[in-house]
């Protein structure tokens, strides 16, 4: 009977530590920075098929963007003006790729409410934000909206808005990271590093 309870006390601490591990707030997150390598998970498409990273990012160079989620006025605006963008930016040889922690359901329902063209991946267990070090702990009252946005999968955690700038080979090439979730990277900024960096 000992051995059982202190299996369960070393499962619960197990849970609370990987909640604690990550930062308390936005301004604490310690981010991949620029020449790294951005690591190559699996996530989930708005059709709930997987989708290897390592695949899309050999393909074209890549605006990587992390939103908190479909349930975020400011995310979504931010959204539909990478929209009005993404002709310049593809003009440019680049594609776009937004991650949030909404199950691939809410992630439809962003594309067709922000009429996005560009893809859209799920991250809802938040492993690839941890990865790239843009998770923190959510504040108490966001949670039951992470929650129902990726469908109970996500309390614990909500991404940084950030924008990086990824090569063929998965490596950081620009970051942008806004811990003030308010504040995003302007149109005509993205689009003049874009330029330059193709040079």
């Amino acid at each position: 009977m000992k051995k059982i309870i202190c299996l369960a006390l070393l499962t619960f601490g197990l849970t609370a530590n990987a909640q604690n591990d990550l930062p308390k707030s936005a301004i604490e997150i310690a981010p991949l920075l620029i020449g790294e390598k951005i690591a190559s998970l699996t996530l989930k498409s708005v059709d709930d098929d997987d989708v290897v990273l390592e695949t899309l990012f050999s393909k074209k160079r890549t605006i990587l963007v992390f939103y908190r989620g479909g349930w975020c006025p400011y995310c979504n605006l931010h959204l539909a003006a990478l929209g009005e963008a993404e002709k310049d930016l593809l003009s440019l040889g680049y594609q776009i790729i937004a991650i949030s922690p909404d199950a691939p359901k809410a992630l439809k329902a962003t594309e067709e409410k922000d009429k996005v063209n560009y893809i859209l991946l799920s991250d809802s267990n938040g492993e690839f934000a941890k990865s790239v070090g843009v998770a923190f702990q959510a504040p108490e009252n966001y949670k039951p909206l992470i929650s129902k946005g990726s469908e109970g999968v996500n309390s614990t955690f909500l991404p940084v808005p950030a924008v990086f700038i990824v090569n063929l080979n998965g490596e950081i090439e620009f970051e942008h990271i806004t811990p003030n979730y308010k504040n995003r990277i302007s149109n005509d900024l993205l689009i003049a590093v874009a330029k330059s960096l193709n040079k």
